[in-house]
């Protein structure tokens, strides 16, 4: 296959100068850290999102690694929000104060790290090390599923195959060029075959829908809560730091089943009425959907750490579900709430 491989790495080549994204900023720097950021980034979030909105905003309040190191984690997260999986926040947070001299150019040391798979810790060493190591995200692994047949890829062998397809000459132009097609030709659906540059060795291509076989779709399932805010008399709100692995770090308002009549809220307090209700949310998240009725109660005179003004409030790290709360508060949040 050395010479039809030859023959790939060639047309692949040509393809991505002539139709690749050179384009994207991380593509054009030599920053280990911007290209780490995009990585993590990238990792569950669209180029366009990451593109318009986070990507020069995060850099631009955290330009280097060290910068980053010396924030705190809610100077973090809330450059964070509307990004969503926020331990990839915390983990990137960790990392740079794991690294005072700047990231490790080794796989190995790269993935000692917190939050770095082996995917992310080849894409550095690919991208900012010039490393021959091979990538692979989830279009580069429909591209080998398909070039290679492969209906139940297993992790080990898509990496595998990975590594004999890379061009150890060239492994950035290469990986760029394999995440390319797999978003602008080998779709998902109705995959472009005939101006894919891998048409000389792919064996999936005369029924590319077979490759990789389609998974059956979980049913998503439907959280119903009910969402106490506190307010005492100064116009202070309650809202406390998450410590669950979900969402952890932002704040939140108390929380509570959607059918519970009474709740300890916070010591004494044990206030929900009807009267308090001031409207609904619904916030989509990757395994299940939130469904919440909002309440606002009046707590009395309570002071403590956890109250905040409305200002300040607008300037915690809050999931995208607070923020809609804040709407509904008309109290302004710092992002605006999407769905």
């Amino acid at each position: 296959m050395s010479d039809k491989l030859s023959l790939f790495h060639r047309t692949l080549n040509q393809w991505y100068r002539a139709h690749g994204r050179q384009h994207l900023p991380w593509r054009n720097t030599n920053d280990p850290y911007a290209i780490y950021l995009s990585e993590v980034m990238l990792q569950q979030t669209q180029v366009k999102t990451v593109l318009e909105r986070f990507y020069f905003p995060f850099l631009e309040r955290f330009p280097t690694l060290q910068s980053l190191a010396k924030a705190t984690q809610d100077e973090v997260l809330q450059m964070w929000q509307g990004l969503g999986y926020y331990s990839r926040a915390i983990n990137l947070h960790q990392t740079a104060k794991l690294c005072p001299n700047g990231l490790p150019d080794s796989v190995d040391a790269l993935v000692a790290l917190p939050g770095i798979g082996r995917n992310t810790a080849h894409a550095v060493a690919a991208f900012a090390f010039k490393q021959p190591v091979a990538v692979m995200e989830a279009n580069v692994k429909r591209v080998c599923a398909r070039i290679f047949s492969m209906e139940h890829p297993k992790e080990p062998e898509l990496w595998q195959r990975a590594g004999e397809l890379l061009d150890a000459r060239h492994p950035f132009d290469y990986n760029q060029a394999m995440m390319d097609i797999g978003s602008m030709v080998c779709l998902k659906r109705a995959p472009l075959c005939h101006q894919c540059p891998a048409q000389s060795i792919c064996t999936g291509q005369f029924s590319p829908e077979k490759y990789p076989a389609a998974k059956a779709s979980k049913e998503v399932k439907v959280r119903k809560k009910r969402i106490v805010v506190l307010v005492n008399d100064r116009e202070e709100y309650y809202a406390t730091a998450r410590s669950s692995r979900f969402l952890h770090g932002l704040y939140h308002f108390i929380e509570m089943e959607e059918h519970a009549n009474a709740a300890p809220l916070e010591k004494n307090i044990y206030l929900i009425e009807q009267n308090d209700f001031i409207g609904a949310i619904r916030q989509q998240y990757s395994h299940f959907t939130l469904e919440a009725d909002i309440y606002r109660v009046l707590a009395g005179k309570k002071r403590g750490i956890h109250w905040h003004t409305a200002r300040l409030l607008t300037t915690l790290p809050m999931s995208m579900a607070e923020q809609k709360i804040l709407s509904l508060l008309e109290i302004s949040p710092k992002i605006a709430a999407t769905s």
